[in-house]
């Protein structure tokens, strides 16, 4: 008789990723105005005019105020893997924290889970390469990580403007690509039911062909993030 394979070890904040996901997905499927991408690989929704004309211009200021070129842990702005400008918007300005306080009761995750909104904008030719959002604990990177929070289990990201041409959002295995609309909120969950890392999630944003693309992101962890 074989020996049964053993169970692969849980990975880290395996537990705390899946029970994240239940009640997330709980709130999502009860919540009224809220689209849900027909695909059982990924949980991904989407919620149109969540984010007035209005409030999307004034985003899209902000970001121009602070946008500095981007970087990926080990990568640099120069490796021509993240092309796009960014950077962390000011928490305590009233109007952000108003904004981010909206995306919490959507998820209904805890204020301290989540990361300060990131805004970026996109160029003629600039482009973010397919990438998952949450972290690769072999990396050197996740030991700081997972001081910080650890493991990101939910993603949000708005589109403030429209953009002339390209500029989609490729969830590159499933074949999903979501053309930036203003005012429209995505978010997807970054694991599995069981708490795993979906490989599913793997996603680009592809490159601005014309005009320019402005987006804010704001990402959760298992726990508090510091």
């Amino acid at each position: 008789m074989t020996a049964p394979t053993p169970a692969p070890a849980p990975a880290p904040d395996q537990n705390a990723l899946a029970r994240l996901g239940t009640a997330v997905r709980a709130r999502l499927g009860a919540m009224p105005g809220i689209y849900r991408v027909p695909d059982e690989r990924i949980e991904l929704y989407a919620i149109g005019g969540f984010l007035a004309g209005e409030e999307c211009g004034r985003l899209c200021a902000m970001i121009d105020q602070v946008a500095k070129p981007s970087a990926l842990h080990e990568l640099d702005y120069a490796s021509g893997f993240r092309t796009s400008f960014s950077s962390d918007l000011d928490f305590h300005d009233p109007f952000v924290a108003a904004i981010s306080a909206r995306i919490d009761a959507v998820l209904g995750v805890p204020k301290s889970f989540g990361e300060p909104i990131q805004g970026q904008r996109y160029l003629p030719g600039q482009e973010f390469k397919p990438h998952n959002d949450w972290f690769y604990t072999s990396e050197s990177y996740w030991p700081g990580e997972e001081q910080r929070g650890g493991q990101r289990s939910w993603t949000t990201m708005a589109y403030l403007n429209p953009v002339e041409a390209g500029g989609a959002t490729a969830f590159t295995l499933l074949g999903i690509n979501i053309a930036p609309t203003p005012g429209v909120l995505l978010l997807w969950n970054n694991a599995l039911p069981n708490g795993r890392p979906n490989e599913a999630t793997l996603h680009a944003g592809t490159p601005v062909e014309a005009g320019a693309k402005y987006i804010i992101t704001k990402w959760y962890r298992t726990r508090r993030w510091r």
